[in-house]
């Protein structure tokens, strides 16, 4: 279950994708690189890794946002390296 929804964002996005990056036409988001600015994306991945590590609470995924928005590397761009990222960098902030 979804930890969080758009209207939990704290930052704003963009929630125009271009084709084919557009999860209604590829049916999810972007596999290889988490566009930060891309509400579409950020939310589904927020929502996936609080599932993965069985969080349930707002807060948290907060946190995972904010994590995100905040504090990850530019240079830290794919689906699994931001995961990786988040997770060895969790306790830190």
């Amino acid at each position: 279950m979804a930890i969080m929804k758009s209207s939990d964002l704290q930052y704003a996005y963009s929630w125009t994708a271009i084709k084919p990056d557009d999860p209604k036409v590829s049916g999810k988001p972007d596999s290889t690189f988490l566009n930060r600015g891309e509400g579409y994306e950020v939310l589904p991945f927020i929502n996936r890794f609080a599932e993965k590590h069985g969080f349930k609470n707002l807060e948290t995924g907060k946190k995972i946002e904010t994590m995100i928005n905040k504090h990850l590397p530019g240079d830290v761009r794919s689906h699994a390296n931001v995961t990786a990222w988040l997770e060895a960098n969790w306790n830190s902030f």
